[in-house]
């Protein structure tokens, strides 16, 4: 069937809404920052635990987790219903909030309408590939910021999905067209999607890794003297072990998602090419990733790793995945070749 163009503008006006509606959040859960009050400290919530205005809002502990299991995390706060703790909380995270739900629903529509305009899967090609995984990042982060009331994070994650549609749709954006004959298989419907998912997911575990190695090196200033206690920033954001927890459990949701994305490929490439696996340069890289967010969940289940250098291990693996979809993808000569910005 032809391509709808029409239906594939129509998708594009959606994705600059969805942009529009992200930069105002972003914009609205800075404002928090700058004037909302300040949040209660997990002591003072355990007190007054109906009253607690977000589970991990409190300041950053001066704690070194590193190498060591850290306590457990008391967070009387979830006993408050979701709803209930977001009406709770200033005006700026329920605009905040609202902007959010608004675009992610732009967001989803955009890459409904993109699937529709061209009769596929909506992930056929890197521009799609990208406004996709940062629809699911977004998505999954939604749903974590009202499981955890993590309204203090949405700065930054959301920012760092503004600024990745912003380059997707400046960089590397492509009109609505048809696939390279290797891609038309109900495959890209299977493998294609929960690689999508799964780097949307991991996406949020960086955005969260490097939040806690921010907060750690100013942790570790302060301690050392080369730092001012009491920065209004820091003290809004969650603890180290609850920035630790936070990723780690985004870590543990988006791996099986991977695993079972490398192994459709693998079943994919039999069918196409007849052999399960050839060392293809973007067939190795995603191994490599994969071993990497395994090396990272086995440290933590069997050495205890906590603290930075599980941070470090996690961000390798996603630097390692970004690699692969920026330069492997489109530098590299291989199967996978078609994958590349058209």
């Amino acid at each position: 069937m032809p391509v709808n163009l029409a239906l594939g503008h129509v998708s594009n006006d959606f994705l600059l809404a969805a942009l529009a509606l992200y930069s105002l959040a972003v914009l609205a859960f800075a404002g928090d920052f700058a004037f909302g009050r300040p949040l209660r400290a997990v002591a003072s919530a355990a007190s007054k635990p109906a009253r607690a205005l977000a589970a991990v809002g409190a300041g950053s502990t001066a704690a070194d987790t590193d190498g060591a299991k850290p306590p457990a995390i008391n967070m009387p706060e979830l006993r408050v219903p979701a709803l209930r703790a977001l009406f709770q909380a200033t005006a700026w995270v329920r605009g905040a909030m609202v902007l959010s739900t608004a675009g992610v629903t732009a967001h989803a529509v955009a890459v409904i309408t993109r699937g529709f305009a061209t009769h596929r899967a909506p992930w056929g090609d890197m521009y799609e590939f990208v406004t996709a995984l940062t629809c699911f990042a977004a998505i999954f982060f939604l749903g974590v910021m009202i499981r955890y009331r993590a309204w203090a994070l949405g700065v930054f994650v959301m920012g760092a999905v503004v600024l990745t549609l912003g380059l997707t749709e400046t960089l590397i954006y492509t009109p609505a067209g048809d696939l390279v004959p290797a891609l038309q298989s109900y495959w890209l419907s299977i493998h294609v999607t929960a690689m999508t998912v799964a780097t949307g997911v991991f996406f949020v575990s960086a955005v969260l890794g490097i939040v806690y190695l921010v907060v750690d090196i100013y942790t570790r200033r302060v301690a050392s003297g080369r730092a001012k206690p009491g920065n209004g920033i820091v003290h809004r954001l969650p603890t180290l072990e609850q920035l630790d927890r936070l990723a780690y459990r985004t870590v543990v949701f988006g791996f099986p998602i991977w695993t079972f994305g490398v192994i459709a490929g693998a079943i994919w490439a039999d069918q196409a090419w007849g052999r399960y696996w050839g060392w293809d340069p973007v067939e190795t890289w995603a191994f490599i990733t994969w071993v990497i967010y395994a090396a990272f969940l086995h440290a933590r289940a069997t050495a205890g790793w906590r603290g930075r250098r599980a941070h470090y291990v996690q961000l390798l693996g996603f630097t390692s995945l970004v690699f692969n979809i920026m330069v492997v993808q489109i530098f590299v000569t291989g199967l996978h070749s078609y994958a590349g910005v058209s």
